[in-house]
């Protein structure tokens, strides 16, 4: 399954704005992608901005995502990386 390790960049971590611009895109893409921080027991659903939040990932918080397919991994994995409160 296509991983990639990204670190968020948002300034104020994976809080409502940027979950839900990372849920929205996922939705958009229909396919199963999860994000999963160090130390979490379970990966959360990237379509849900509301388990996006609970990671608590702040800025420079390494996340992993994951899916089925490598072009949609890459497509959530570059939003965690922006900086999506700029």
């Amino acid at each position: 399954m296509p991983t990639r390790i990204v670190p968020v960049g948002s300034s104020v971590g994976l809080h409502a704005r940027p979950a839900a611009v990372i849920a929205a895109k996922a939705a958009e893409l229909g396919s199963d992608i999860t994000l999963w921080v160090e130390g979490e027991e379970e990966p959360v659903d990237a379509g849900s901005a509301l388990m996006i939040m609970t990671l608590g990932a702040e800025q420079g918080t390494d996340v992993t995502v994951e899916g089925e397919d490598a072009a949609h991994v890459d497509a959530i994995a570059e939003l965690v990386a922006q900086d999506l409160d700029a």
